[in-house]
């Protein structure tokens, strides 16, 4: 599990964010915090992975935060959620090591879509090793994941997002059996969720040839979606 620390200074964001969290396969809230320095003794005194930090806080603001936690050496993430959209506290943001900056007010599924990404970055950093340049983009392109489109008429929300997962956890290119085998969907369905996916840029089409001359169609998730 991936333990959360929710920040922020209006107790019911807070609370509405952890549930948000709560709703996640794999992640867990760990506590909630509604200022800078409940924040960092939060961080003191629990075992945590990453914090959903906002900026506007009654005594430092955010950015403060993430600079001592860097400074104090905790192997801990960030992931800004606050109101503040200037360029110059997004710059700074990043600078003080943020990964992923989401502007209030946002939906459940501009969260998730977050979340899913960092979690798909971790099960990547997890395998260590050495990474050629094609997996590093695969990693930094696993920060820019966004969420779902409005699915057409037809679709199923839950199978849409099997399919998603599946891909997004593919080490490379998926034909539609290989999907289908993945999620025990049928080769048809597999086939018609990939083509909604490449339709809305989210997964990539290339052309395998063999030997009986037809190409076979093999998708793959497309880096920064």
């Amino acid at each position: 599990m991936i333990e959360v620390l929710v920040v922020d200074d209006d107790t019911r964001v807070a609370e509405v964010n952890a549930a948000y969290v709560a709703k996640v396969p794999g992640f867990r809230v760990a506590a909630k915090a509604h200022s800078a320095a409940e924040a960092l003794q939060r961080i003191e005194d629990l075992d945590v992975d990453l914090i959903l930090l906002d900026h506007y806080l009654p005594d430092e603001t955010g950015l403060d935060v993430a600079r001592t936690v860097r400074e104090h050496g905790h192997q801990i993430d960030v992931i800004m959620v606050t109101a503040a959209r200037d360029v110059a506290t997004v710059q700074a943001a990043m600078r003080h090591g943020a990964l992923q900056y989401l502007v209030k007010p946002f939906s459940f599924a501009g969260l998730r879509g977050k979340l899913e990404a960092y979690a798909t970055l971790r099960r990547t950093l997890d395998g260590g090793g050495e990474a050629e340049q094609a997996e590093v983009d695969r990693i930094f392109g696993a920060l820019s994941a966004t969420p779902a489109p409005e699915l057409p008429k037809g679709h199923s929300p839950t199978t849409a997002e099997l399919v998603r997962r599946a891909m997004m956890g593919a080490e490379g290119p998926l034909s539609a059996q290989e999907l289908a085998d993945r999620t025990r969907l049928s080769r048809q369905t597999a086939q018609r969720y990939l083509k909604l996916l490449e339709r809305t840029g989210r997964v990539r089409l290339s052309l395998k040839y063999g030997d009986t001359g037809r190409p076979e169609h093999r998708y793959e998730w497309a880096a920064g979606r």
